[in-house]
């Protein structure tokens, strides 16, 4: 019987959930079969705000450690996690299909962003999400809150609910089965989801990519190619303007008719003010000029970002980016 492959996975139950789901398909493609290598992450561990946390690579670090040393074959992650920089000696080898990549407000007696009484409390980690609330609510006090999905959901609709409503990811609400607690799905020109979000990304030691191996083949099956120039744009936006995890920046890549448009937000971290900016690139079914393409698109428009004043915004090229 043939050796499993080893799929690492951060512990958490949304990690384990969207992993499996990647090993399953891995082994339909034909990789063989599979185990699940836990691997605990520094962003796991600590408590604070996720601003307080570091910056980006909190959550993979310890992942990436485990491919390069050998204890797992293919580790699993959420992209929007992924510094933007590429590590030495990993390749992220597929980016299956995206789930939904829109924020969800789940909210105590089915209310929305527009029905939320006057002052309503709204629970998020994220200061992306924090402004853009802000700036589509004023009145809103938004509260820093951290946890697992289970965690922030009963902090709205729990029996001890001290808030009224908490943003989530529908990505993560859909892959635990939990698409019922959400009240409003929030349109992306309200919220703009952050780079990758939705996304994932299945890395691996560069000497798998090209060994003709049964794992390869499979990661090349899974590879969604859609997905990953959305991704691809999103994120070498987020490179240029040197904005770490934390930062008030959003950003969402579709693809219509062959035609790649990004559309991306700038914030204040109060939600006072916002910059908005959208942009497209013809594709051509090439996969590497659309790569070229798409990575000069999200350039294109963080330069013109930077230049009416992104980074005084909201407060950019810190560490993390």
């Amino acid at each position: 019987m043939p050796q499993p492959v080893r799929v690492g996975t951060r512990a958490s139950q949304l990690a384990l959930t969207q992993t499996g789901h990647v090993a399953d398909a891995l082994t339909r493609l034909g990789a063989g079969p599979h185990e699940l290598v836990r691997v605990r992450t520094d962003g796991d561990r600590l408590t604070g705000s996720l601003t307080s946390l570091g910056g980006t690579g909190v959550f993979v670090t310890a992942l990436r450690d485990a491919l390069l040393d050998g204890r797992c074959d293919v580790a699993v992650h959420s992209f929007k996690d992924l510094p933007t920089a590429d590590a030495d000696g990993l390749v992220v080898a597929a980016v299956p299909p995206r789930e939904d990549p829109r924020d969800a407000l789940c909210a105590r007696d089915g209310l929305t962003l527009a029905t939320l009484p006057v002052g309503a409390s709204v629970g998020t980690g994220s200061p992306r999400r924090a402004a853009q609330l802000l700036a589509a609510r004023p009145d809103l006090r938004v509260v820093d809150i951290r946890g697992n999905v289970d965690t922030r959901l009963a902090r709205a609709l729990g029996e001890a609910a001290d808030l009224d409503a908490v943003v989530l990811a529908r990505a993560g609400l859909a892959r635990l089965g939990r698409l019922d607690a959400i009240t409003d799905t929030l349109p992306t020109d309200v919220m703009t989801p952050a780079p990758a979000q939705g996304a994932l990304a299945v890395e691996v030691r560069a000497e798998v990519i090209g060994s003709g191996s049964p794992l390869a083949l499979a990661l090349a099956a899974l590879d969604d190619q859609g997905t990953r120039l959305a991704v691809l744009a999103e994120r070498a936006l987020l490179a240029r303007l040197e904005a770490g995890c934390a930062a008030p920046v959003g950003a969402y890549g579709h693809l219509a008719e062959g035609t790649l448009t990004l559309s991306t937000v700038v914030l204040r971290p109060d939600g006072t003010e916002r910059l908005l900016l959208d942009g497209s690139t013809p594709l051509t079914g090439d996969p590497v000029a659309d790569a070229a393409e798409a990575t000069a698109l999200g350039e294109r428009l963080a330069a013109d970002l930077l230049a009416d004043g992104a980074a005084d915004l909201a407060g950019l090229g810190g560490p993390g980016a």
